[in-house]
């Protein structure tokens, strides 16, 4: 997929209903890196693929979070991973499975490609960016609930990025606490008539996700904004698992 035909997919999602529930393994978006090539069948970047990918289905996902490379001559495969914060374990394993068997569909013998689910991303590269990654914005992309909040939009928008303020404040803290709570917070508030479901995922660039927020999704009811090092999400209704 190319990155202009991406950018028109990301618009699509804009006016597509987030799911009611958001706790399956639903496809959300894909992007193929085309610029990194194919491999061919048999060749040592294959090789390294599969054992990198097969070692990652191993893990425990304690934290939800899997960064691993192997780098051979030139070659270095790469895989990111990352599971939503209420998905981690083996709930984790599951997302993990799908989202392979979805990147090899979607993107045959690419060297690279990200895919989101509902429950978890997977990012594949053969450059290796090493710890910690930069921010990619341009593998960002929002999606919202159809519907519009009643009331008072602005005071809805308001008191909506102020939880997410505190929701920031309340993953770094989880952080350092808690290293089965990486970088996660979610919680619930009332404004107004309606109840708030919320949550966070990383910090690096939760701020400017929440202004992408404000400006693709002002008064909706619910939506979130996606990407390969954070993660944002809110709702009229509760979303997550307890």
């Amino acid at each position: 997929m190319s990155l202009v035909s991406f950018h028109i997919l990301a618009i699509q999602l804009l006016i597509r209903s987030v799911s009611s529930l958001n706790i399956t393994n639903e496809y959300l978006n894909h992007k193929c890196r085309v610029e990194q090539g194919k491999y061919q069948p048999g060749s040592e970047y294959e090789k390294d693929l599969n054992s990198i990918t097969g070692n990652v289905a191993t893990e425990k996902f304690v934290n939800g979070f899997v960064h691993s490379a192997i780098k051979d001559g030139t070659n270095s495969a790469t895989v990111i991973f990352q599971c939503r914060g209420d998905s981690y374990r083996s709930k984790c394993n599951s997302c993990y499975a799908t989202a392979l068997a979805g990147f090899r569909k979607r993107c045959p013998r690419n060297k690279g490609g990200i895919i989101w689910y509902d429950q978890c991303f997977l990012d594949i590269s053969m450059i290796n960016e090493g710890a910690p990654r930069k921010v990619n914005y341009k593998n960002t992309f929002p999606m919202h609930n159809p519907n519009n909040v009643r009331g008072d939009t602005k005071l809805f928008n308001k008191k909506t990025n102020d939880f997410f303020q505190q929701l920031i404040a309340k993953a770094d803290k989880a952080d350092k606490d808690d290293i089965e709570l990486l970088y996660y917070a979610a919680g619930e508030k009332r404004i107004g008539t309606n109840k708030l479901y919320a949550m966070v995922q990383c910090t690096s660039c939760l701020e400017w996700s929440i202004s992408h927020l404000s400006k693709c999704c002002d008064g909706k009811q619910g939506a979130r904004v996606l990407g390969t090092a954070c993660n944002l999400s809110y709702e009229l209704y509760p979303f997550l698992r307890t």
